[in-house]
């Protein structure tokens, strides 16, 4: 006997597959936050990961109404704090401020890296941006532009060598690239941080760096680091007079060195996107963006999809810097 279904109820079976996107979509957001929050930082107090996460994290602790305590966790150039960060519960009490090193650089140095900030993390927002700037000694290189340099290292060979803050750091990918590009012998010379590398070029142990702009802004006023060109994609107000590497004559050598904020992996869509929202709205209050570009930081504050894609694409470009000059982790 052949069973007759009320037309209503074949109806609603029909409609349930199309129904249930929906109905996932209209889902509202979870009630967030109604308990303090943690801002991991991946390294010691007084860098730029730290300053940008203090400054995301107490705009935040206002706006949202909840504390958003910071803790520093550093070790191994950040994978200590990135392991935590993989085993943290994914429910928006746990963020984490950290570098293009932590994001990105890592991922493409080290093979056997305890997280893999793409599976385990949950993409926030690229937060600040800072050019890299091609300073050398006055006294030890007398150049003033691209070309006189290219022109006093190839004059050079095997005499010269850069500063940089680590292997697999911003500053010395840069300076790889640099030398790829320019087909130049530069010795590497890897420091203990940005201040040392600086530190040392100004003795004249070392001839030329790239430096992040708030370690060598002050020595460039001060006379004591003569600046040759900037790697972001426009001047800087902090340095207006150095121009852009394109400017210089070296085209399509954009690099910046940056900061961004990620949570744990697999968050749902719907939390994912209060986080960003108010992350993305700390940023952009005049306070912190103004704090932030006072150390040549430029505030990004973009959507989680963009920094998931930019991301993405650093890792890659870094890998292949990484591959053909054959860079090794310490």
């Amino acid at each position: 006997m052949t069973k007759t279904w009320p037309r209503r109820a074949v109806l609603a079976l029909t409609a349930a597959p199309f129904a249930a996107p929906w109905i996932a979509r209209a889902q509202p957001a979870p009630d967030w936050p109604t308990r303090p929050a943690t801002m991991l930082i991946p390294f010691v107090a007084g860098g730029p990961s730290d300053i940008t996460g203090r400054s995301i994290a107490q705009a935040m602790s206002t706006t949202i109404g909840q504390p958003v305590v910071v803790e520093n966790r550093p070790g191994a150039n950040g994978e200590v704090a990135g392991r935590a960060m993989a085993r943290a519960a994914p429910d928006g009490y746990t963020m984490m401020t950290g570098s293009i090193g932590v994001f990105a650089i890592n991922a493409a140095l080290r093979p056997n890296l305890g997280y893999d900030p793409v599976k385990d993390f949950t993409p926030i927002t690229l937060a600040v941006t800072t050019p890299n700037v091609l300073v050398v000694n006055p006294e030890k290189v007398p150049v003033r532009t691209l070309p006189e340099l290219i022109a006093w290292l190839r004059a050079n060979p095997g005499r010269a060598s850069y500063s940089t803050s680590g292997v697999g750091s911003s500053d010395h990918l840069t300076s790889e690239l640099f030398k790829q590009r320019i087909g130049a012998d530069i010795a590497h010379i890897p420091y203990g941080g940005g201040a040392a590398a600086a530190t040392d070029l100004i003795a004249g142990n070392v001839q030329l760096s790239f430096q992040n702009l708030g370690t060598v802004a002050g020595h460039i006023s001060g006379g004591r680091l003569r600046a040759i060109l900037q790697t972001g994609p426009t001047r800087s107000a902090v340095i207006p007079d150095v121009p852009t590497a394109a400017e210089a004559g070296l085209p399509d050598f954009v690099v910046t060195s940056w900061q961004a904020v990620m949570a744990p992996g697999a968050m749902a869509p719907a939390l994912r996107d209060k986080v960003a929202g108010a992350v993305i709205a700390a940023l952009k209050t005049p306070q912190v963006t103004e704090r932030l570009g006072s150390i040549g930081l430029t505030v990004v504050a973009n959507t989680p999809e963009e920094y998931s894609t930019f991301q993405q694409a650093e890792i890659a470009r870094w890998r292949g810097v990484i591959a053909a000059a054959n860079i090794r982790p310490e």
